[in-house]
């Protein structure tokens, strides 16, 4: 018998508020514990929380990027439930009348695109952190607490890890296009847990759903998924039965394990939040926030197709970071040349950002000193391959790439004379190379450039080398 999974997915994304949705304590990131608070975070007794006008439109904002109808009515809602990183013991959120429902994200599949529907997004609290200290207990810090979170819960509509992970990347930059979070998952502002069931091919009743939690990177969610289709799919061929619980990830080992039974909803006892008042978003204000929504991943990716001339593959890759779209834009109103910023941007760019695992904007270089060093190729002061020596260099220190290239002594040898001198010394060393390529087989002169190369460390003129090396070899 062959099977499907039913994927959906509950992403929590911090807001980009300055301060909690119901004090004004700060909402930055990395402070020492216990230093963000107040009574209201705090709950202690006769404290009140006042709604942060921003956290609604932040949340709207969101709700109309992602297709969405917007509530004119909402409230808020008392979530009780033992959380030991709460004071309170319970949870500020929104149960039967969410902020925004009805929406989708459109994704690549193969053979055109697919609609993922997003059921709801609601706002609510973040909960504190607790800090496991071994067997000597545990520590919590509620800095965290009271930080302002969406909720966005997809549609049952996602049939393949490899569609998850699609909905997430694009999730993701429409939340950093709209700037409501800055969705950093290392840092717990973008948080993942999907819920899972596999069925009989050609029914449509649901199997027994599984939520995995501990899911911290986008690859992460894809090989847990996968792999826990696989288990419950043996699981039924067995002749067993699916129980429904929450599983955690093992990163380590590459399997999900057993973590506890799955609470459903009556079993956290919602009932209206009575110190807060209703949420009423008039057409107006709702106008005012769409007004203000930013050119959407989309709608840039075709503009850079059309003004740039960027192959749809790069303008994709491209625009799917807000921040790098950026950059790009701010390169190619200075270089002529665009799709040689898309290939240093796509290459070196994103091999050493994805080695540090940091974003554009927390390195060192600036749009103008990546077009210096461009034309510092253009120019012929220093070659392709030494320019990436200086791009790393760049990327790791801020310096100017002038400056690196005086320092290290890397300009290029474009003398002819002293060039003519090394070709002739590596024609004499390589007898056996000179011998094929005197017989036809082309790849010979390759690996007597190559030679060259590494006689002057990668500072021979490419171009200067060949003409140079032909010339030699046809006499």
């Amino acid at each position: 018998m062959k099977y499907e999974a039913v994927i959906g997915l509950e992403v929590h994304a911090e807001l980009l508020t300055d301060s909690k949705i119901f004090c004004g304590c700060s909402t930055k990131f990395g402070s020492e514990p216990n230093t963000q608070v107040c009574p209201v975070c705090l709950g202690l007794p006769g404290t009140l929380p006042v709604l942060n006008k921003k956290v609604v439109e932040y949340a709207v904002r969101a709700g109309l990027a992602l297709n969405c109808t917007i509530a004119n009515f909402s409230k808020m809602d008392r979530k009780n439930y033992f959380y030991p990183d709460l004071p309170k013991a319970y949870q500020i959120s929104q149960y039967d009348l969410p902020l925004c429902s009805n929406g989708y994200i459109e994704i690549e599949v193969e053979g055109g695109t697919k609609r993922i529907g997003i059921k709801r997004i609601h706002i609510e609290e973040d909960a504190g952190k607790l800090l496991h200290e071994g067997t000597d207990g545990s520590l919590v810090d509620y800095n965290r607490a009271g930080v302002p979170l969406i909720e966005i819960v997809s549609e049952p509509d996602i049939s393949t890890p490899e569609e998850a992970y699609q909905y997430l990347v694009k999730l993701k930059s429409i939340l950093e296009y709209t700037e409501v979070s800055d969705c950093k998952m290392q840092e717990g502002s973008l948080r993942v847990d999907t819920n899972v069931s596999v069925r009989p091919v050609g029914t449509t009743d649901l199997g027994t759903k599984i939520e995995l939690k501990n899911l911290n990177s986008f690859k992460a969610v894809q090989k847990a998924l996968e792999y826990e289709i696989k288990r419950q799919i043996k699981v039924l061929e067995e002749g067993g039965t699916i129980v429904q619980e929450t599983r955690r990830w093992n990163e380590a080992k590459g399997i999900t394990e057993p973590m506890r039974t799955k609470e459903e909803a009556h079993d956290y006892r919602y009932f209206p939040e009575p110190d807060l008042v209703p949420i009423i978003v008039t057409e107006e204000w709702k106008e005012e926030i769409r007004k203000t929504l930013p050119e959407m991943p989309d709608a840039k990716r075709e503009r850079f197709i059309t003004q740039y001339g960027l192959p749809e593959y790069d303008a994709k890759v491209i625009t799917s970071s807000k921040k790098m779209a950026d950059f790009f834009e701010k390169c190619a109103s200075n270089y002529h040349s665009p799709k040689t910023i898309s290939n240093w941007l796509m290459g070196e760019f994103a091999r050493l950002l994805n080695e540090t695992g940091k974003e554009i904007d927390e390195v060192p270089i600036t749009p103008d000193m990546l077009i210096e060093l461009l034309k510092l190729v253009d120019d012929n002061v220093i070659s392709g391959s030494i320019a990436k020596t200086v791009f790393e260099e760049m990327f790791f220190t801020g310096k100017n790439p002038q400056i690196i290239v005086e320092e290290k002594g890397l300009r290029q040898i474009a003398d002819e004379d002293e060039l003519r001198r090394i070709v002739r010394k590596v024609i004499e060393e390589n007898p056996k190379s000179v011998e094929d390529y005197k017989k036809g087989k082309e790849k010979a002169l390759g690996f007597l450039v190559g030679q060259v190369m590494k006689e002057t460390k990668g500072k021979a003129n490419p171009q200067l080398t060949n003409q140079l090396l032909r010339e030699e070899l046809s006499k």
